[in-house]
């Protein structure tokens, strides 16, 4: 779903923004130029950089351990 639509940003884009590290409104404004424009983005965009964020820090961290493989003769 758009939530910017002056600058077409989706609110998938804003998830993947926070996946990589962005943590604040400031931060989003500055890496996607979300509420930039016009600024009636502005409610929803916190709506899904708060969801989003809270999601993450609820679930588990899953840490991928990367082994070789061991050859037998």
């Amino acid at each position: 779903m758009i939530v910017c639509v002056c600058n077409n940003i989706s609110d998938r884009e804003i998830r993947q923004a926070i996946d990589l590290g962005i943590n604040s409104m400031d931060e989003l404004r500055e890496a996607l130029g979300v509420a930039t424009c016009c600024g009636n983005c502005l409610s929803y965009a916190v709506e899904v950089l708060d969801e989003h964020v809270a999601a993450k820090a609820e679930a588990p961290i899953n840490e991928t351990v990367l082994k070789r493989p061991t050859f037998t003769n």
